[in-house]
């Protein structure tokens, strides 16, 4: 059974900082495209910031300069480290893992919520 578990989300003042972690089961997170994305209340759920299975990073033009996405591949782990947050960066944040060899797969957590008020 695959499991994506995210914490470390909650509350932080505007110009703070959180660490986010996506702890991965029942698959092995190196091998997957890895990605965090966020939904705003009212709001689509959009692209974070992603790690290919090869390392390759891309971020949203919101997070260039602030997010940083990175897995450890030995605790099968990928973390989103943001900085310098603004209010509008409130959302629950999504892990996602994806691919589309052999067999296409998605797979995504439930969620924790990051709040960045003063």
């Amino acid at each position: 059974q695959v499991q994506l578990v995210e914490s470390g989300g909650g509350l932080a003042q505007p110009g703070g900082s959180l660490r986010l972690s996506c702890a991965a089961s029942g698959i092995i997170a190196g091998i997957y495209d890895m990605a965090w994305y966020r939904q705003a209340p009212g709001k689509q759920r959009e692209l974070v910031a992603s790690i290919t299975s090869g390392g390759a990073t891309n971020y949203a033009d919101s997070g260039k300069g602030r997010f940083t996405i990175s897995r450890d591949i030995a605790e099968n782990t990928v973390a989103l480290q943001m900085k310098s947050l603004k209010p509008e960066d409130t959302a629950v944040y999504y892990c996602n893992a994806a691919r589309s060899r052999p067999l296409p797969a998605d797979y995504w957590g439930q969620g924790t919520q990051v709040t960045v008020s003063s």
